[in-house]
Order: C-alpha cells, then sequence, then structure tokens
C-alpha cells in the first residue's frame, strides 16, 4: 500500500476559489432579490395610489351630479309659500349637504372675498365704491371636493368707480 501525501495548499486554495464565486453569486442573488422586493414595493404603492383615485373619479362624478339636485331643492324652496312645507323641504335640503359634507363636499365662500380665477368664475363686473376686485354678488353657488374644484362660484365682481373731476 502506497500512501500518497495530499497537500492541503493545492485543496485549499480551489475550494477557497470556490467560496468566494459561490459568495460573489450568492450577493448578486441577493441584490436582484432587493430589486425586486423595491419593485414590488413601488408596484403595490402605484397600485393603491391608482386604486384611491379611481374611487375618488368615481365619487367625483356621482357628487357632481348630486349637486345639481342639491341645488334644484335650494332653488324651489323659494318658491314654496307653505310654511310647513318649506320647513320639511329645508330639512331634506340641509340632511342632502350634511351626506355630501362628509364626503369631502365643502361650499365656495364668495360674497365679500377677493376674487379668485382658482375659485370663482367672473360672469359680470359692475361699477362700485368698493375695492376693485371684490365680489359683489354669488349668481351660482361653487364647490370644493377633496380640496379640488369641481364647479366654480359664479360672480359678479366689483370694479372701482372712477370719479372724474371736471375743471373748467
Amino acid at each position: 500500500m502506497v500512501k500518497k501525501e495530499i497537500n492541503l495548499k493545492e485543496i485549499k486554495e480551489p475550494v477557497s476559489n470556490e467560496l468566494e464565486e459561490n459568495k460573489k453569486i450568492a450577493e448578486e442573488r441577493l441584490n436582484q432579490l432587493k430589486y425586486l422586493q423595491a419593485d414590488f414595493d413601488n408596484y403595490r404603492k402605484k397600485f393603491e395610489k391608482e386604486k384611491i383615485d379611481v374611487i375618488r373619479l368615481a365619487n367625483e362624478n356621482l357628487i357632481k351630479e348630486l349637486i345639481v339636485i342639491l341645488e334644484d331643492l335650494g332653488r324651489s324652496l323659494n318658491q314654496i309659500n307653505d310654511e310647513k312645507t318649506r320647513h320639511g323641504l329645508n330639512m331634506i335640503h340641509d340632511n342632502f349637504l350634511n351626506i355630501l359634507r362628509k364626503h369631502g363636499l365643502k361650499e365656495i365662500e364668495a360674497v365679500g372675498k377677493k376674487f379668485d380665477y382658482k375659485l370663482h368664475e367672473a360672469v359680470t363686473k359692475e361699477q362700485s365704491e368698493i375695492d376693485d376686485g371684490l365680489i359683489l354678488e354669488e349668481i351660482q353657488k361653487g364647490y370644493i371636493l377633496n380640496g379640488k374644484v369641481i364647479k366654480p362660484s359664479l360672480v359678479k365682481v366689483s370694479v372701482k368707480k372712477i370719479i372724474e373731476e371736471i375743471k373748467q
């Protein structure tokens, strides 16, 4: 029986090289997994945002249509002479408005405020003694839904009256 001498250096070097290669492969796979995880998280966040946007858009369209009914109810209040009927209709109008408010609807304040093209639409101007650009009258109510103007207020805006003195 012949004994072979085992040289540890000869065994250690290839094993060491193989170990290094396997470490590199493991690091690459780990980085790939991290990228996949980040991509999936981004996809999930984007999907959730799109889902919320779709729901918000659907609610916006529905609320725009319901505003028409709200305004019709408001206009009909002025036409009713019977006090009990007017009171009942006013309660329905207020309840309806409160439900819409719970879903993010706000009325745009207009009369006495400075004209803001983002909130108001000037349909007429009137000369007056007060400051330029103040809203004198609200012709039609405007609304904001969850921070977005869905219907601007139609308003009458003041224009400063210029008094001319005639010198002779």
